[in-house]
């Protein structure tokens, strides 16, 4: 259960940036982290969030620093993630900074709060880890959703033929991002159409890994970010030698947490390649039924929370 409710405000310490929140999206971490499922959601806490705060993607201004603080001050315009995926969902937030950067010029608060972590997901997925190149196939699962509309876009603007999978009523929003081809994933099964990959990239990894690795062409890479324990176990477990008995990659996406990922993927916002797909915005108050839309797959891009209204660039 969530609910609104009047906390202390926080105060810095030495090392500490204290945020005035302008704006915070939401993942399907967030509501995974709310339910405890997948399992290594409990991560966060075995039978309840360890933080009683939730979200991670924020945009909004420096109000204090500690003395110690020496990368912003205050009155900038920052964004990014939370360490530890919390605290977001409020007016105020304190973090050492370490996973911040100054706010694209010429984007919205809520613009700036919708790329940290998909944004990041995609752009180690399809063009750091990935590498994607020109002419290549690629299949993003998920690719309506939070982090799936970035990496959509970026592997088009790779030069890549694209395949986006996921909810029927999703369709039309991925092909107006730039997907060639499009999946139901309710009504076809992508592992069985007969065609083949050299990449695809999993955020909401349901299938087994074998039916995934057949859908790869000889060397293509699958990558898991985000799904079921099961077939986390099944990548963990039998990566390795699927490698070595095909030569195809099958492996785990880690995205740590950091500013490094933040400066391409808003650059490309600030000229005009990338664009945060923002389905629906709502008020703090109503967090509850906007995490409701996300954990229901019902997100086309990205839901963000508006906390001061506004939204200057």
């Amino acid at each position: 259960m969530l609910r609104l409710e009047e906390v202390a405000k926080p105060t810095p310490g030495d090392d500490d940036v204290l945020i005035q929140i302008h704006a915070v999206s939401i993942n399907g971490s967030d509501w995974e982290g709310l339910i405890g499922k997948p399992l290594y959601a409990r991560f966060g806490g075995i039978l309840k969030p360890r933080h009683p705060i939730l979200g991670s993607d924020i945009a909004g201004r420096v109000e204090a620093t500690g003395k110690n603080v020496t990368d912003f001050k205050p009155g900038d315009a920052v964004f990014g993630e939370l360490p530890g995926y919390r605290g977001g969902f409020a007016e105020y937030a304190c973090t050492d900074g370490k996973t911040l950067a100054p706010k694209p010029i010429g984007l919205t608060f809520e613009e700036a709060a919708a790329l940290p972590q998909g944004g990041a997901i995609a752009w180690r997925g399809i063009c750091e880890t990935g590498r994607v190149q020109p002419g290549q196939s690629v299949l993003i699962n998920g690719a309506g959703g939070s982090a799936g509309c970035f990496a959509l876009q970026l592997a088009k603007l790779r030069g890549a033929e694209v395949t986006g999978v996921d909810n029927a009523d999703k369709l039309d929003f991925m092909r107006a991002l730039g997907a060639d081809h499009v999946v139901d994933h309710a009504r076809e099964d992508f592992t069985r159409q007969g065609k083949r990959y050299d990449l695809i990239l999993d955020l909401i990894a349901r299938r087994p890994v074998f039916a995934c690795q057949r859908a790869l062409k000889p060397h293509g890479t699958y990558f898991f970010v985000g799904g079921s324990v099961a077939v986390l176990f099944q990548v963990l477990l039998l990566g390795a030698g699927i490698r070595k008995a095909t030569g195809k990659r099958v492996r785990l996406l880690a995205v740590p947490q950091s500013r490094e990922n933040l400066p391409p993927i808003a650059a490309l916002c600030q000229d005009g390649k990338l664009v945060p797909a923002i389905d629906r915005r709502y008020a703090l108050r109503d967090v509850p039924d906007a995490l409701r839309q996300v954990g229901e797959r019902r997100a086309r891009g990205k839901v963000v929370i508006t906390v001061i209204e506004g939204g200057a660039r």
